[in-house]
């Protein structure tokens, strides 16, 4: 694979997953996540909003002393207090990086700025700028930047890399957009912005229709070679992008997603597990990739394929996201096979005429509970 499909993978668990209601960590928890985070291969970690709170700052400035691999982020408005505050927040780390963005839809720009398009214009340049001072490593997001209109869009992406960013996220703030029209924004820019080679450009998207790792996805097709998600798909309201799913989406289907990336699959069934335990947001059990279930069979027919060959019924295997081996359930789908297995690995060797006797009452009390 060339240097051009390689695809950095940026984690914002604790910062937009953070955001998820109920889902705040401590300083310890938040550094236990980021070192799994950098054991795994996460490129860059978005540590946090230093000017939000005291804790937050103490976070960011925490990680940042101690991650030594993956660039450290701290997120910030394009304002000097809270670029200051970042810039101060990640100054210990060896790679570091700014994220400032501010708001470029009409909706927002009217109801939640009260600024004018001009307005905007000149703070996305003096934001960017100022951030320089600190940083060469500087992102710049359009905040609802799928719901912009595309004029505008392009001269905010031409100023703030013309000002020095060099990362430029799109992100689907509100999980509004379609695969296609998402992809969309990315060919426009990538045709209509002079600058645009001098900078990477980023999806981020929400999933409040279910779409987030589609249209993350989807964005990468278009040119996007960095991906913002979270573990679990945590964050506001519905969540980000899953991390674990773009990442074997792109394993799984390297016909389809020809990109690689950094990340040690093996281990995320592991950090899966560890945020679930330190949040207590329990992972729902058919979640791709690390529900309980997603390696699971309870019907008769799946468990005698994959029992004869595992590809049947699994794209991936168990090992590939870190776990053991599959796991039949046995319930009253199961099937004869199924039920023959199970009985030996507990053990069990019956004749043919047991055999049926057990089977025929596992099935009736099968039918009775779960």
């Amino acid at each position: 694979m060339s240097e051009q499909n390689q695809i950095i993978i940026f984690d914002t668990t604790l910062r937009d997953g953070e955001q998820s209601p109920g889902c705040s960590m401590n300083l310890e928890e938040k550094l236990k996540m980021a070192r799994l985070l950098d054991e795994m291969g996460v490129d860059v970690i978005e540590a946090g909003f230093p000017i939000a709170s005291r804790g937050d700052f103490e976070a960011v400035e925490a990680i940042s002393r101690e991650i030594k691999n993956a660039t450290v982020a701290g997120l910030c408005r394009a304002v000097k207090r809270d670029i200051e505050a970042s810039a101060d927040a990640i100054k210990s780390a060896p790679h570091k990086r700014i994220h400032t963005f501010i708001s470029t839809s009409p909706l927002h720009m009217k109801y939640k700025l009260q600024m004018t398009p001009e307005a905007v214009l000149e703070a996305i340049s003096e934001s960017v700028s100022f951030a320089r001072n600190f940083t060469d490593d500087v992102e710049w997001s359009a905040e609802d930047g799928s719901r912009t209109e595309d004029d505008f869009l392009c001269r905010c992406v031409e100023a703030a890399i013309a000002a020095g960013a060099t990362t430029i996220n799109i992100p689907d703030t509100v999980g509004y957009a379609m695969p296609e029209d998402y992809a969309a924004k990315f060919i426009m820019l990538r045709k209509r912005v002079p600058n645009i080679d001098k900078a990477i450009l980023s999806v981020h998207c929400h999933n409040d229709l279910g779409l987030a790792v589609a249209n993350s996805l989807a964005g990468v097709d278009a040119g996007a070679r960095q991906i913002e998600c979270t573990i679990n798909g945590i964050g506001e309201r519905a969540g980000n992008a899953a991390l674990e799913e773009v990442i074997m989406a792109m394993r799984t289907r390297p016909d389809a997603m020809p990109y690689t990336n950094n990340i040690k699959t093996e281990m995320i069934t592991k950090v899966s597990r560890t945020l679930s335990s330190i949040t207590g947001f329990v992972v729902q059990p058919n979640k791709a990739i690390v529900g309980a279930n997603a390696f699971a069979h309870e019907s008769g027919i799946h468990q005698d394929g994959v029992l004869k060959h595992a590809q049947t019924y699994e794209i991936m295997t168990p090992e590939s996201v870190g776990l053991t081996r599959s796991n039949l359930v046995m319930g009253k789908h199961s099937g004869r096979h199924a039920f023959k297995s199970k009985l030996e690995e507990m053990g069990y060797t019956l004749g043919e005429n047991a055999f049926e006797d057990a089977f025929n009452r596992f099935k009736d009390l099968a039918d009775k509970k779960k």
